[in-house]
């Protein structure tokens, strides 16, 4: 490989978040569980199905002068289950982890199906056992796979 194929294809940031080792094709879904969608104004860089040595391809998302939650890290976990996570401070890699796929996530996932006490007028937290290929509701047993990030709470 040249090193004109190895340049950046995404300039660096100077504080925030570099989410790498995404599957091929979920750019857009990290975005969607990040709640970023162009309004918000942030600062966004996206690489899409780029060469990848550990995976096929893959995607990678930065986000400037945001760090993320752990809620968000565990959501993400679920479309992202080989991503890292970079933290970025003054253009140098402050802090470099996985994501670790939680046993359960509680109050950031709404439930699809409407008959389900979450969806209730209860005082009931929505409560999803992490599965390998998805989640389930822990009151209905409606299993969440491909639209994930379409159930992110308050979406």
């Amino acid at each position: 490989m040249t090193d004109t194929e190895k340049q950046l294809r995404v300039s660096k940031i100077q504080n925030g978040t570099v989410i790498d080792h995404v599957r091929g094709g979920q750019a857009l879904n990290v975005l969607a569980i990040l709640g970023i969608d162009g309004t918000g104004g942030e600062q966004v860089s996206v690489g899409m199905n780029v060469p990848s040595d550990e995976l096929a391809t893959k995607d990678i998302v930065k986000v400037e002068g945001r760090e993320l939650s752990q809620d968000e890290v565990d959501v993400l976990s679920l479309i992202a289950p080989d991503a890292t996570i970079n933290i970025v401070r003054d253009y140098e890699v402050v802090e470099k982890h996985r994501v670790e796929r939680p046993e359960s996530v509680s109050g950031v996932l709404s439930c699809p199906n409407h008959d389900c006490i979450t969806n209730a007028d209860e005082p009931v937290e929505t409560r999803f056992e992490v599965l390998r290929d998805g989640a389930r509701c822990v009151y209905c047993e409606t299993i969440l796979r491909e639209d994930i990030a379409d159930h992110i709470a308050g979406e």
